[in-house]
């Protein structure tokens, strides 16, 4: 479970026995010169981890975004090295239980996916700091090792692209990587408004991992997180004015008081939402996580054997944590 805000901290202590794997958004890891550098230790809160591991046994594996030039970092391997040793001896000197890593939907922006030989440079990059996490043990329990959890998008469309994970992709770092982040969310934008995780767009993400059944689903579902979103948007809908904004609780609430609007089910796609006028008369709809909607979603998590990981914590309303 994923946060980066006063709420979401409080949340996490508050229902941290509801939770397997926290992941406070702190480091990035960037490129400086020809060298690397590991930023965000300054984010790092020593007093709340000390606090959360006095209250249950959540492990605290921080997200480290790879920001770090990846034709660099994958050609040279004194660089590949170094980003590997960073971040391990972050973990120690942090007394992390191992790290959540996004690098990813980074190599794709830069193209490095579109190529195939630094694309498996890409994925040994990943099992390598996979094996050495596991080589080092947890300093608070000698028979745990560090873990890699590995952030990963859905498709983008039915038919795989060269920079989409794929199911060969899981099959191949599945034995280097303790669990998969999989972004189930972020479906619609400014230009095509509406919901934010259409439940067959789920399911068709999960069939092309996983396959329909066997095996080999058994095997590697339970590495799999399927992402739920605790926010919500607010989607422009009047001609030539659109756009859209990201809504936490907090917002939801104030507009629900405001405006007094009719809730609407989606049968579709699984989702809440409403419209609204604003002072200037201008067309919204809100598409926010309801109860029913987030039961859904854990219930086809439930299906298929996977996990779940909340984008994030201190987004929602507090009683989405009582479904948990």
């Amino acid at each position: 479970m994923f946060c980066r805000n006063s709420k979401g901290y409080e949340m996490a202590k508050r229902f941290n026995s509801k939770f397997t794997h926290l992941s406070p958004v702190w480091y990035d890891l960037k490129s400086h010169g020809n060298s690397l550098i590991l930023e965000g230790r300054h984010n790092a809160d020593k007093g709340w981890i000390s606090e959360l591991r006095m209250r249950g046994n959540a492990l605290i594996l921080p997200r480290i975004v790879l920001e770090a030039f990846p034709t660099e970092l994958l050609k040279k391997k004194k660089q590949m090295d170094k980003a590997i040793d960073l971040m391990v001896t972050e973990c120690k000197e942090m007394e992390y239980d191992g790290i959540v890593l996004e690098s990813w939907s980074r190599w794709a922006a830069y193209g490095v996916l579109h190529n195939p030989d630094l694309r498996n440079m890409a994925l040994k990059f990943i099992k390598q700091l996979g094996h050495t996490l596991h080589s080092v043990t947890s300093t608070r329990n000698p028979k745990q090792q560090l873990q890699l959890v590995y952030v990963v998008g859905p498709p983008h469309s039915e038919v795989l692209q060269q920079h989409d994970f794929g199911p060969a992709d899981l099959q191949s770092l599945s034995g280097s990587v303790d669990g998969f982040s999989l972004m189930t969310y972020d479906f619609s934008g400014p230009n095509n408004p509406g919901p934010n995780a259409p439940l067959n767009w789920i399911r068709f993400t999960l069939r092309l991992l996983l396959g329909s059944t066997g095996n080999n689903a058994q095997r590697l579902a339970p590495k799999i997180f399927l992402g739920i979103n605790f926010y919500g948007n607010d989607f422009i809908l009047s001609e030539g004015s659109g756009g859209a904004g990201a809504i936490l609780g907090r917002d939801y609430l104030s507009l629900l008081e405001k405006h007094r609007p009719q809730l609407q089910w989606e049968k579709n796609s699984g989702e809440h939402f409403f419209v609204y006028f604003d002072d200037n008369n201008v067309r919204h709809a809100v598409f926010y996580p309801s109860l029913m909607s987030i039961y859904m979603r854990l219930e086809e998590a439930r299906f298929w054997g996977t996990g779940i990981s909340i984008w994030e914590i201190g987004q929602g309303l507090d009683y989405f944590f009582d479904l948990l």
